[in-house]
């Protein structure tokens, strides 16, 4: 830690003052002393108010991410072993911790990184300069804490491979952290197997943050015939399945994703019923509703159309468009999954999306439940960064 200080301009730093972590360029007035990009400097109001600690980027447009808000605890081992502790013990309380995320970077009160946990597996991914040299600090803590419960870690990889790493001024990586180990995972999720390729899967290898919404379309399946679209390793097509399904398709881009996902099924000996289509779902749809195909549940789980607020408007033609497709595949008193993962399509204009879509399609919506993300990912109010996943489930009706 450096003895450097940013000062904020005056009426600057709302977000950070209401309990937001991000402190951007343009609310920066001037930095005092020497400081290297990475470094932990402390923050300053405008008159000399002492706001926090945290690390400094002057590559990014958030200068500053918050570490800590306590001026006699900084950003030191003390406090981060802190952090990782506090971050296991909540999931203990509130998940299974044989797969789960452990520490969902703003979250947890440590920015820009995310450890995930599969089996006996650690994926990080670390996206920001200053907590990239926190890193392996962060993952022997993390390990030893882990071990107290009698856990051991076979490996540990890392998926630093994502865009935003181009924004920190910062390579995109990935590769073993320590020795090398098979990155083919078994996991096992609400009853299903999975193999999780850390090394070549999307994102960290697997997508946790639905565990809990897979789970709540099962009692809409048993002896159903089940569409999911975007299927990616197939984990709502084999829930449905699991569940007592009477056909499942799944149906993804992705040939590399549909083969782990024909793998999937034939782990949980469900291949006679779940069955995969690598296509494009845009194309895809329209197909089927001129074949005159109906299905009883239709999930919509689709990568986020939208990683910025300016490509909204074309994400939510996308939302329009697969929803309404949807929509109309469904015999009448069908349900209907659909979700968004894109932070930027906040709750009330998916909500809107959602309506057109019935409207353009002459369906009417009955609400059955809206969801989040798992609590493994868990939404830090005043940070709304890490609120970004909203799932409905909709019983859908012909229009009277």
């Amino acid at each position: 830690m450096t003895n450097a200080s940013a000062i904020l301009k005056k009426g600057a730093g709302r977000t950070v003052k209401a309990g937001g972590m991000w402190i951007y360029d343009n609310e920066i007035d001037s930095v005092r002393g020497n400081f290297q990009n990475g470094d932990i400097i402390s923050v300053e109001d405008f008159d000399g108010f002492f706001i926090g600690y945290g690390y400094i980027n002057t590559c990014s447009k958030i200068t500053i991410r918050l570490l800590s808000r306590q001026k006699e605890h900084p950003a030191d081992h003390a406090l981060l072993e802190k952090r990782i502790r506090d971050a296991w013990e909540y999931r203990k309380q509130t998940i299974d911790t044989s797969c789960c995320r452990i520490v969902f970077g703003e979250a947890d009160f440590l920015p820009g990184i995310v450890i995930d946990k599969f089996s006996d597996v650690l994926v990080v991914e670390s996206l920001t300069l200053g907590i990239d040299r926190l890193k392996n600090e962060l993952l022997d803590l993390l390990v030893d804490i882990l071990k107290e419960d009698g856990i051991s870690i076979r490996g540990i990889y890392e998926r630093s491979d994502a865009k935003v790493r181009d924004l920190e001024g910062m390579p995109r990586f990935k590769g073993f952290i320590g020795k090398p180990f098979d990155t083919k995972v078994l996991i096992k999720e609400n009853g299903v197997k999975y193999i999780v390729d850390v090394e070549d899967g999307q994102k960290t290898g697997f997508f946790l943050d639905q565990k809990h919404n897979r789970s709540a379309i099962r009692t809409l399946c048993p002896g159903k015939r089940v569409l999911d679209c975007f299927t990616h390793t197939g984990s709502f097509a084999l829930n449905a399945g699991m569940a007592g399904a009477s056909s499942v398709l799944g149906v993804d881009a992705s040939i590399t994703g549909i083969l782990q996902a024909e793998e999937n099924a034939r782990l949980n000996e469900l291949s006679d019923r779940v069955h995969f289509q690598c296509a494009d779902v845009f194309e895809l749809l329209p197909e089927l509703e001129a074949k005159g195909e109906r299905y009883d549940v239709v999930i919509l789980d689709p990568p986020a159309f939208t990683k910025s607020r300016n490509s909204i408007k074309n994400a939510v033609k996308g939302y329009r468009e697969i929803n309404l497709r949807g929509m109309k595949l469904l015999n009448d008193h069908g349900f209907l999954a659909t979700c968004s993962c894109s932070h930027f399509m906040d709750p009330e204009l998916f909500a809107k999306t959602i309506r057109e879509a019935a409207h353009g399609a002459h369906k009417r919506l009955r609400q059955v439940e809206f969801r989040t993300q798992a609590c493994d990912h868990p939404i830090l109010w005043a940070a709304d960064e890490s609120y970004y996943l909203k799932f409905y489930i909709f019983q859908v009706v012909n229009e009277l």
